[in-house]
């Protein structure tokens, strides 16, 4: 690397940039190329060329194939990026090959894998699948479905930051971001912190798999799906506008920090959104971008034992609610009536503080205490520690028509286990067929022998409403 600095001259360029930090690499040329470097370095400079070393993987087609031209294997990234049709990919696969023979069978692969061409995935979404499939293996299996996966995150995200926008711009924000908070904002503000304290530390060990893993977890399962549709009753309560406004703030100030984390990783949409979020957390000024902020640090938000503890409450009862209404297979908007049992003062503190929140969330109609003894109706049980929940089946589903349809699909089912189970006890398949196969029809097996079990659990519940 010194040739290019200006060696053997010392160049400004020489004393900046040599050694630099870190060498990212693959696993193939660490003796071709990464040997010889240190070596080179050691006796033209008398030091190292750099200290450390990430070596990563290689990435490899669906069918774990090492990507190549020869092969007509390679996915250009700008196609991942921008886009192309079926014919376009065609003639760039099968384009100045060093083996012409082998045009024909490269298209029909062509054909095969991508019969509509590659959508237009853009690049925030590539980056982040890179960064989740660097994981400490040699081989890394590039799969489009991972990439589109991670293009509904960045979505995701955008429409998280409109509705923040929408509840933030031309409204009342408060001027302390920590007074009259409410539990999800006491909540959302410390799951961030312990959030920035895992990816941060990811990241000091290259951990970028992990560190995604994380930043996805937050953003699409604390963030999204939690806090703001917890922050919703809060907003819509106009008898607390105290309240109301420091919502207003955590909702600004907990997206702009993770527009931070995450910039790194994405890039373009974080500045998109960042430049029209900052206003609102005092933190843009002008020519200013994300990228020359600070990285967040896990002491901005404060880890709160007891919020996590009392919105774990308040996940598990709403989680309990939402499993019956899909195994009973009851309308998520239909409102139910719920009876509690064997509660406990604490549990039955936070349902009287909170019970806004399970209204809500879960969709409730009235909840209900019975004595503990006294014998609830007909109804579908959930468990949250010690505490009883019992939503009544009655008038909520036509038995009838349910058993039905539940005895057809268990018939379906049975049948599709019984030719998966016919495949796997015969001796020349298994001997003859590669072990992904094999392997791919087992976990087909326990997938449809655990929905079995839980059709015949839908059936025993419904025995009891007869």
């Amino acid at each position: 690397p010194f040739s290019t600095l200006g060696w053997p001259e010392s160049t400004a360029e020489l004393k900046t940039f040599y050694p630099t930090s870190v060498l990212v690499t693959g696993f193939d040329i660490i003796f071709f190329w990464v040997a010889r470097m240190i070596m080179m370095g050691i006796k033209f400079m008398d030091d190292v060329p750099f200290h450390e070393v990430y070596i990563h993987g290689l990435i490899r087609d669906q069918d774990g194939q090492k990507m190549s031209k020869s092969k007509g294997n390679v996915l250009d990234p700008l196609d991942l990026i921008d886009g192309t049709d079926l014919e376009s990919l065609v003639v760039k696969r099968t384009t100045g090959l060093m083996q012409p023979q082998m045009k024909p069978k490269i298209e029909e692969a062509t054909r095969k894998h991508f019969p509509d061409g590659i959508p237009e995935f853009g690049t925030d979404a590539l980056r982040f699948t890179f960064g989740a499939l660097a994981s400490n293996g040699r081989d890394i299996r590039f799969d489009l479905n991972r990439i589109e996966g991670y293009r509904n995150f960045c979505n995701k995200l955008w429409n998280a930051a409109r509705y923040v926008l929408l509840n933030v711009e031309d409204k009342q924000l408060a001027d302390d971001a920590t007074a009259h908070q409410s539990l999800p904002d006491r909540w959302i503000r410390s799951r961030l912190g312990e959030t920035i304290q895992e990816v941060t530390e990811h990241f000091a060990h290259y951990r970028l798999d992990l560190a995604t893993k994380a930043l996805y977890e937050f953003t699409w399962n604390e963030y999204c799906d939690w806090y703001l549709e917890l922050s919703k009753p809060i907003l819509a309560d106009t008898n607390n506008e105290a309240e109301q406004a420091a919502t207003r703030t955590t909702l600004a100030t907990v997206l702009e920090a993770l527009l931070r984390c995450l910039h790194p990783i994405v890039p373009f949409i974080t500045e998109e959104i960042w430049q029209r979020v900052a206003p609102f957390t005092g933190r843009v000024s002008d020519d200013t971008s994300i990228m020359l902020q600070p990285y967040p640090e896990p002491a901005d938000f404060p880890r709160d034992e007891t919020a996590e503890a009392e919105l774990g409450w308040i996940q598990h009862f709403v989680l309990g609610i939402r499993q019956i209404r899909g195994e009973m297979d009851i309308a998520p908007g239909k409102p139910l009536n719920v009876f509690l049992q064997d509660a406990n003062d604490e549990d039955l503190r936070l349902l009287g503080v909170h019970q806004r929140y399970l209204t809500k969330l879960a969709r409730l109609e009235n909840v209900s205490v019975l004595p503990t003894g006294e014998e609830p109706p007909p109804s579908a049980t959930a468990l949250l520690g010690s505490m009883k929940i019992y939503v009544p089946m009655a008038g909520l589903i036509d038995v009838a028509a349910e058993r039905a349809r539940l005895t057809k699909n268990r018939d379906r089912v049975s049948n599709g286990l019984k030719r998966v189970e016919g495949k796997l006890a015969n001796e020349k398949f298994c001997a003859n067929a590669p072990a992904a196969v094999i392997e791919k029809e087992r976990q087909k097996c326990a997938t449809m022998q655990q929905e079995i079990k839980q059709i015949d659990e839908q059936l025993t519940r419904l025995d009891s409403l007869s």
